[in-house]
Order: C-alpha cells, then structure tokens, then sequence
C-alpha cells in the first residue's frame, strides 16, 4: 500500500513537472502527449479576411478602372504589340527563369515544381495599382492582366508540361480554372464599372482614382502582413526557396523591363510590362499547390508563394520610390514644362504690352 501511494505521488510529480508541455485546455493528457480540441480560429480568420479582403481588392479595380479610357483600351487590344510583349514575359521568360533557377540552386523535385507553378502564372491584380504610382500605361496595364489570365488557361498546362517533366507528372498537378475565372470576373467586372463612371463622369473619377489608389498601396501591406501571421507556423523552410524568393521577382521586372525596350516600347509602357511580369497571381499558385500535394509535401514548400509575395511588393516599393525620386530630381514633369511654357508666354505678353501702350488683349488674359 505504501508502495503504490509513493507511485502516484510520483505519478502526480513527474505530470506537475510536465504541467508546462500539457496545455490547460488540452482534452486528453497522459504525460507529455496531449490531444487538443480543434482550434478553428485561423479558419474562420482566414475566410472573414478573405471576404473583406476580395471586397476591397474589386472596389479598387473600380478605382482602376476610373482611370481607363474606353478607346485607349480597344486600341492595345487592335494594335497588341504591348500585350504581345508582355505575353512573351509572362509565359516565356518567367517559366525559363523559375526552370533556370531550379537548376542552379538543385532544389528538390517538389520544391522545383512549386517554383514552376510560379513561374507560369498569370500576372496579378497589384501590378496595376503599382503602374498607377509609377506613371504606367493603366490602359495597357489592365489589359494586360485580363489577357494574361485569359491566356493562362492554356498556356500554363502547357508551360507545366514542357518544364515539370524532369521532376513529376504534369498530370499530378490539378489547375483550378473555377479559380482563374473567378479572377478574370474579379478584374474585369469592376474595371467596366469605372470605365464607365469616367466615361459619363470623369471628374468624379479623379477623385475615386486618388482615393482608390491610397487604399490598393494600403491593401497591398495588410495582404502581406495577415499572410505572414495566419502561416506564421510554415516559416521554416529551405533556406533556397528564400534565395529563389527573393532573386525571381527581381529578375521578372528586370527582363520584363529590358525585353519591353528591345521591343522599341516608350518608357513608361516598360515600365508596365516590367511591372506585369514580376508581379505574378500568388493566389492562384497557393491555390494549385493545396490542391495539388499531399500535406507532407506542403510542408517542404507551402510557404513559397508568400516569401515570393513578400519581395514582389519589396521591390514594387523600391521601384516605385526610385521613379520618384528619379522624377522629382533628374527629369522635369509635364506640369513643370507647363508651368515654364506659361511663365514664357507670360513674359512675352508683359514686353509685347509694354511696347503697344499697356495694352492686353482678351484671348491673351
């Protein structure tokens, strides 16, 4: 009797002292294995913000779309060379890269994939809030998107195909195209919208635009940041795919940018294109992969669209603060030349009215 009293004393030390690996609301607890109810809060968190989230992104594309002009539109859709330039981008120089840098960095096969499935999406919804701040073509930048998308449809299947066969079956890899229509709807449907609110009402617009364009800068940092807390468990990962994380985006808007010019483009559709094709549909590709891999296989690159999210928006910032600062600094403005047009002419007035007595004549007031 003394010798089983003294056992569950015992019994009762050690679990005291394991007290700190049992949580309390932990339902079954022998020792240091616990079973804990299911804990559905990221769950929930995930679906609120998503909804609010989509909400504000399409309220946005209206924004977007309030700076688009009906007849610039239709011209890059007659005349494509644009779209066409930015289609070799998106579905021929990211698919070489994210291949390319499978190579060089000898990432597992699953982790190449996912590199890939990168690589061969289409171009997302921040790249045109991004060419607003940069003085983009918003025209060539909107189409762009709703075209890439559309094209994805074909071209990533197809793109996978060539590029996945030396590490799996493109068979395995299940592309939900419920999703990339609900992206073209998502894009195309409130960019219509504010189309026709500049057409009918284009100061209006203006106002909307500016508004708009703080609130798709704003959007872009909560969507990284709440990405960043609700997979705050799957940071542990390859310290390649972070390598990879950071040199594809940076490669994406350079050669966007470089092919852009080759291909004769002004400047500030260079800048679009190089925008279009470095910033990728991250959603989509965490979409494919969940679907696509067993939860064993996530856990070796799941966090990858993220880390890729996050530098994709580093280097928009950074791009975008050096126009800047390059515009304000290096180049004059068009409101500049302008303002410097009416000084001159304002000039020659005074001195042409001093010669003729003083006299002004109402065209020139």
């Amino acid at each position: 009797m003394q010798t089983y009293l003294l056992s569950q004393q015992f019994n009762a030390r050690s679990l005291a002292e394991n007290s700190t690996a049992c949580p309390a609301n932990a339902t079954i607890c022998n020792g240091t294995s616990c079973v804990l109810p299911e804990d559905s809060f990221n769950d929930t968190l995930s679906v609120v913000l998503s909804t609010v989230l989509t909400i504000l992104l399409a309220l946005v594309m209206f924004s977007m779309g309030c700076n688009v002009e009906l007849k610039k539109f239709l011209a890059h859709i007659k005349r494509p060379w644009g779209i066409f330039v930015g289609f070799l981008c998106q579905f021929g120089i990211m698919p070489l890269t994210a291949f390319l840098l499978s190579l060089i960095f000898n990432v597992l096969p699953i982790q190449a994939v996912v590199v890939l499935i990168m690589g061969c999406c289409p171009g997302g919804s921040g790249s045109n809030i991004v060419a607003y701040w940069v003085d983009g073509d918003m025209d060539l930048s909107i189409s762009m998107t709703a075209c890439s998308t559309i094209f994805a449809m074909g071209m990533m299947p197809l793109c996978l195909f060539i590029y996945t066969k030396m590490w799996t079956d493109s068979d395995a890899i299940v592309l939900p195209y419920n999703s990339i229509g609900i992206s073209l709807v998502a894009l195309v449907v409130p960019v219509s919208f504010g189309m026709y609110v500049n057409h009918r009402w284009p100061r209006k617009a203006k106002v909307i635009l500016k508004i708009g364009s703080i609130v798709g800068a704003i959007l872009i940092v909560v969507v990284a940041v709440v990405g960043g807390i609700l997979y705050r468990g799957s940071w542990v990962i390859s310290p390649k795919l972070w390598i990879i994380g950071t040199i594809f985006p940076a490669a994406g808007y350079s050669l966007g940018f470089i092919l852009a010019r080759i291909a004769g483009l002004p400047w500030h559709r260079c800048r679009t294109v190089s925008l279009e094709t470095g910033m990728q549909n991250t959603q989509l590709c965490s979409t494919i992969v969940q679907l696509s891999f067993t939860s064993e296989q996530l856990e070796l690159m799941f966090t990858f669209p993220l880390i890729y999210t996050i530098f994709q928006l580093l280097f928009a910032l950074l791009i975008s603060t050096g126009y800047h600062f390059y515009r304000r600094h290096r180049v004059k403005t068009k409101t500049d030349v302008e303002k410097t047009e009416e000084k001159e002419d304002s000039k020659s007035v005074s001195s042409h009215a001093k010669i003729n007595g003083g006299f002004v004549s109402n065209e020139t007031k």
